[in-house]
């Protein structure tokens, strides 16, 4: 009986004696992708690079990216904004394909994804579009 009591009290002292080691910092991804939408954005094909602060604080009164951008982002990061224009029908998406950090810039290639010639889709016009974080304030360049 004095064994398992013994045992018992030196498993709990083990069990309970738990580290208090934090959790490894990982560092952040180079991108977040914000937001991708199929419609909602600008009837022209354009990207947007948006890296002054008052260009970014816009970005913290938009309903769709509510939570997902901080006043601390203004000053650490640069966001991208990808608009495809306007698309006759459903089915269209932008996309980041890449993102590649040099010495002086951060290198961003795009991807165009258009419906399968023979996929059903709706028909009506779209405006597809997608807004990138990128932990950066390096020159960035979009291809």
């Amino acid at each position: 009986m004095k064994k398992i009591l013994l045992l018992s009290v030196l498993a709990l002292v083990l069990f309970s004696c738990g580290s208090n080691k934090k959790t490894a910092d990982y560092p952040k991804p180079m991108y977040e992708i914000l937001l991708q939408q199929n419609d909602g954005g600008g009837n022209i094909h354009f990207y947007e690079i948006l890296s002054e602060p008052n260009e970014i604080k816009m970005l913290l009164n938009d309903e769709k990216l509510k939570g997902k951008i901080n006043t601390a982002d203004v000053q650490q990061s640069n966001f991208v904004i990808l608009n495809m224009g306007q698309k006759p029908t459903s089915g269209y998406s932008i996309t980041v394909d890449s993102v590649i950090e040099t010495d002086e810039n951060i290198v961003i290639k795009v991807r165009e994804i258009n419906p399968d010639p023979n996929a059903m889709v709706m028909q009506v016009i779209s405006y597809p579009y997608t807004v990138v974080k990128i932990n950066s304030k390096k020159e960035i360049i979009v291809k």
